[in-house]
């Protein structure tokens, strides 16, 4: 098993192109993963998600839930309806025959990030519960890092809402991570010290499948995160080289999305083709 790289959504380029299924798009570019996006809402029916699934045999697809969900919100209300959209989704999951789905945690603005995050943690209990009752419990579930200051995200908060159930694979967002860091990723020690700090709370075996999602991010300080950039930015990074030389040395399987901004499956070609010629150099 070797890691493998897909888009979020689809290029400008494929939605310009006129003769090539999305299969056919990827397979173009050497793709081995997608992520749909419900980010809007869970707007396919089950029907529909079937036959997409069909569509995409051999590719490894993952489901971006609602961006709407609300983990650590103070009101009751929107916490139950964040568990019911996992649900939706989970559930869209496996019609498609999708095994993960990535999870916003939510927000900590107004709120100290250690009842945030308590309560991102009582939802996603309650989610575990549904999810069980449903017969969706293999669905895997990827609370993501965020790149604002303000949200329930960092990467010890994804950690610990990952130590929840053994169906939980962190998504590192690293664009969003250097981003809320205003620019703290440079270097390969960095990657490394993200990287260990995974492998020693979560062990080695969830850190070898990890989800990610990579992009280039406009950030300012204080906020952080403002936008996605392409690979073409010489300015704000994370540069990826560093990453896939070290998940090439230590054995890592992860699944890369790429969230450039309107160039997504070019920069995921990109960063797979770095990957293979640090393989070819083991």
């Amino acid at each position: 098993m070797k890691a493998i790289f897909g888009p979020a959504g689809n290029s400008i380029s494929f939605k310009q192109e006129k003769n090539l299924s999305l299969l056919e798009y990827l397979e173009s570019f050497n793709l081995k993963a997608y992520e749909y996006q419900c980010g809007m809402g869970v707007r396919i029916t089950k029907e529909k998600a079937k036959i997409f699934g069909e569509s995409l045999k051999g590719i490894a697809i993952s489901i971006h839930a609602p961006y709407y969900i609300s983990l650590s919100s103070v009101e009751e209300e929107k916490r139950k309806k964040s568990v019911l959209y996992i649900l939706k989704t989970a559930e869209i999951a496996k019609e498609m025959n999708a095994k993960r789905i990535v999870v916003h945690s939510g927000s900590c603005k107004n709120i100290e990030r250690k009842k945030a995050l308590a309560l991102a943690e009582e939802t996603l209990k309650e989610a575990v519960l549904e999810l069980k009752k449903e017969g969706l419990e293999d669905v895997l579930i990827c609370p993501e890092t965020m790149g604002k200051i303000n949200q329930l995200g960092d990467l010890d908060e994804v950690i610990s809402l990952c130590k929840i159930s053994e169906n939980f694979i962190p998504c590192i967002d690293f664009g969003h991570l250097n981003a809320r860091s205003f620019g703290g990723i440079k270097t390969k020690e960095d990657y490394l010290k993200i990287l260990e700090k995974v492998e020693n709370e979560l062990g080695f075996e969830r850190l070898k499948i990890f989800h990610s999602h990579f992009s280039k991010i406009e950030y300012k300080e204080p906020g952080g995160e403002r936008k996605h950039l392409t690979f073409e930015d010489k300015i704000y990074g994370p540069e990826y080289e560093p990453l896939l030389e070290l998940v090439v040395k230590k054995n890592l399987e992860p699944v890369f999305i790429c969230e450039s901004a309107g160039t997504q499956a070019e920069d995921a070609m990109k960063m797979l083709k770095t990957y293979e010629e640090f393989l070819h150099k083991k």
